[in-house]
């Protein structure tokens, strides 16, 4: 069970907790993660990735064991301790503003 940590915004949109689990068969990526989150909260598609081109949103950011992976490419492994499940992915929405 791979543990994903959701902004408040995207937790009343799917009707969950702060943190919610999927299951990710095959290599944990943050591309199979993403997949499986869609997969499991439908209503989700398109929030944090663009529909078409799978893209992640300008104002979105990811982050596995404290490290912003926002910018790494979506097939590279996530760290042990995310793949493991001790601890989450997190997806954050950037504040922007002045």
């Amino acid at each position: 069970m791979i543990r994903v940590a959701l902004p408040f915004h995207l937790q009343t949109l799917a009707g969950t907790g702060s943190e919610v689990t999927v299951v990710v068969d095959g290599p944990v990526t943050l591309r199979s993660v993403l997949d499986a989150l869609e997969q499991r909260y439908p209503m989700l598609r398109g929030t944090v990735r663009e529909h078409v081109t799978l893209q992640r949103r300008p104002r979105v950011r990811f982050y596995a064991d404290g490290e912003d992976i926002s910018h790494d490419s979506p097939d590279t492994p996530l760290v042990d301790p995310v793949a493991r499940g001790d601890k989450p992915l997190m997806i954050v929405g950037a504040i922007s503003g002045g």
